[in-house]
């Protein structure tokens, strides 16, 4: 009898088959191309099979040596929040109904889900006070590359994009890699080096009749709040350019909506709206505009509309309104190729803002901002260290500059052996901060474990490094 490979559904029969159509007597022959040298001449060395309690008793054991990021002792963030979700989050968003829906196509049959997109577009209009939000984007770093892109189709003749200098390193490189093959060029405008604020003047000399847009972030990557939002917005519009604002959603309870000082386009990550930190996924790209038409019409990303009967009874109903996908009608007119994106993720945050309400949002705002600010100045006192680096006001992020010799991997290494983790190493993509992180404090923090991370560094430093 044949012996048929209990993985592999091929036969001699087939193999034989297969080699006759293409005029091949052996797999020698048609492998022969290939030198002796590169060949292994022995069989592989896999292991035995295993039975599935084998199995689980060594995935236990490796993931026992896995420390849980969710216990509050983790103070990386970098754009992607460490924040608490509620039970109830992932329990709805978790329902077959939501978890197993694909890219609502046929509205006839996927009302329950364009309903569900079409409330999570409105909860995040009237947060960031704008008049329109898609459903959805990949993450914050392809919906700012989106929006570059998009100001140069809306301000045609244009091909310029101004940036930040203090943006984030890899949504840069994002919107590098987004715009260069359109010919758009990106420059960033100076910032000011104890306040990082925006420079004013860099930005009015920058400016021409050729810059599309400039985008701005509030708070900023490196987690100081801008203050000049309605200047910079002054000097965009009066160039005739279009202003893209970066926001962190959760921050809206406590400072201005992008909407409030005349951004055209918004732009946020929505990660922190119920969705865990799960190695750096999944993440959730917010995209919105004003209700001006050549502007929705060039924007990136799906559009949920509501309709309604015009006989009673009245009846709602939803659908795609805008789907500027190449898949689509749009063909090379397509202003995206955005396709399934985070639909699930965009649930998840529509849960989660219905859940914790206008209430629940300020008092997370001001819980984060409590922590931050407690935290940076307590580290201030330690001498040899200065928090915040940069900036008068922060909100969640900060940067922490440490001297007297002390290096950034001597407070890491010394952290994590006292079952801490740091923030992100800024040495290489800010060397002007010298040895410093950037340190990530939110609602999950506790007053025990930061006061706990501010003895640790202190610690550190009064021994001169990690022991």
């Amino acid at each position: 009898m044949e012996y048929k490979h209990p993985w592999i559904p091929m036969t001699k029969a087939t193999e034989k088959e297969m080699l006759e159509s293409i005029g091949k007597k052996s797999l020698e022959e048609l492998f022969s191309n290939i030198p002796e040298k590169f060949k292994l001449s022995r069989d592989l060395e896999i292991p035995r099979s295993h039975s599935e309690i084998e199995v689980t008793r060594r995935i236990q054991e490796l993931a026992g040596k896995n420390r849980p990021a969710d216990t509050g002792r983790v103070f990386l963030g970098s754009g992607i929040g460490m924040h608490y979700v509620p039970a109830l989050v992932p329990a709805l968003a978790g329902r077959s109904e939501f978890l197993t829906s694909y890219t609502s196509y046929q509205a006839e049959v996927s009302q329950g889900m364009l309903q569900t997109l079409f409330e999570y577009q409105s909860l995040l209009a009237e947060i960031l006070e704008i008049d329109v939000v898609n459903s959805s984007m990949y993450d914050m770093a392809t919906a700012v590359a989106e929006a570059a892109r998009m100001t140069v189709r809306v301000k045609k003749q244009r091909s310029r994009f101004l940036v930040p200098g203090t943006i984030n390193p890899e949504h840069y490189n994002v919107i590098h890699t987004y715009t260069e093959p359109a010919d758009i060029e990106i420059e960033r405008i100076e910032y000011d080096k104890k306040t990082g604020l925006m420079s004013l003047s860099d930005l009015e000399s920058k400016i021409d009749d050729l810059v599309a847009g400039v985008y701005l972030e509030n708070p900023s990557h490196l987690g100081f709040i801008e203050t000049q939002v309605d200047e910079i917005r002054r000097i965009v519009h009066d160039n005739g350019a279009l202003l893209v604002a970066g926001v962190d959603i959760l921050s809206l309870g406590l400072i201005r909506p992008p909407g409030d000082y005349g951004a055209d386009i918004v732009v946020a990550e929505g990660q922190h709206l119920g969705s865990p930190m799960t190695f750096g996924g999944p993440l959730l790209g917010i995209f919105g505009c004003r209700n001006d038409r050549k502007l929705i019409y060039q924007m990136p990303g799906r559009l949920v509309g509501m309709t309604r009967t015009k006989e009673e009874p009245y009846e709602d109903g939803y659908v795609l309104t805008l789907s500027p996908r190449e898949q689509h009608i749009r063909r090379e007119k397509a202003t995206s190729n955005i396709c399934s994106n985070q639909a699930l993720a965009a649930v998840t945050a529509a849960i989660y803002m219905a859940l914790i309400g206008p209430t629940g949002l300020k008092q997370v705002g001001e819980t984060i901002a409590y922590n931050s600010n407690y935290t940076a100045k307590m580290l201030d006192k330690i001498p040899g260290v200065q928090a915040p680096l940069i900036g008068e006001y922060i909100w969640k992020e900060f940067v922490v500059q440490f001297g007297s010799g002390i290096t950034v991997k001597d407070i890491h290494e010394g952290l994590l052996e006292r079952g801490l983790h740091g923030g992100r190493i800024l040495t290489d993509e800010f060397p002007a901060f010298g040895e410093s992180m950037l340190f990530c404090v939110t609602e999950v923090h506790s007053k025990e474990t930061i006061d706990e991370l501010i003895q640790a560094v202190e610690d550190i430093v009064s021994q001169g490094g990690a022991k």
